[in-house]
């Protein structure tokens, strides 16, 4: 099946407080189930000037999303956080790599962030795989980072640097 890559719109909101709960998606982010679609939309109107938001949308529904946010202060403008989650029926079908390609594209080409940074779940190994070949390198673990059903679980941190990826 084919989809699309597009700006996030605030008529997604629905959709995307649906699969911010969605079993198989909420346990790999720090969403949980009672997320309720008045957050989502109020998460979308307050999106800045530094927030950048993707979604992947095929058939008209909405079957993922990836922003990054660029770090504010002078002294971390080159730095920004990146997020993703993608409908559990559409993972490792490439929408995944899809997202991380223009949300990459839109920090390399377009907002020249030297360093780009992200969590994962320490059990989250597809999603680990994923950030690798997209040149993310982990640099830590955040013990006991959060809570993941019903117990404390770790975090990886990992970052990609534009300069390491202009010299491969």
């Amino acid at each position: 099946m084919d989809f699309i890559i597009r700006p996030v719109r605030q008529s997604d909101s629905a959709e995307l407080a649906e699969l911010r709960r969605m079993p198989g998606v909420f346990e790999t982010t720090l969403g949980n189930p009672s997320w309720r679609m008045e957050q989502t939309e109020k998460f979308i109107a307050g999106l800045g000037d530094n927030d950048f938001q993707f979604v992947a949308e095929a058939q008209g529904k909405v079957i993922g999303m990836a922003g990054i946010s660029v770090f504010s202060g002078a002294r971390l403008r080159h730095c920004g956080g990146f997020g993703i989650m993608v409908h559990r029926q559409w993972q490792n079908k490439g929408v995944g790599t899809a997202l991380m390609k223009a949300i990459l594209d839109m920090a390399d080409n377009w907002l020249m962030l030297e360093r780009v940074e992200l969590g994962v779940f320490a059990d989250n190994t597809g999603a680990i795989r994923l950030y690798e070949r997209m040149g993310f390198v982990v640099e830590g673990k955040k013990r006991h980072a959060a809570i993941k059903n019903g117990e404390y679980a770790d975090e990886i941190i990992m970052s990609r640097l534009l300069s390491e990826q202009k010299k491969s």
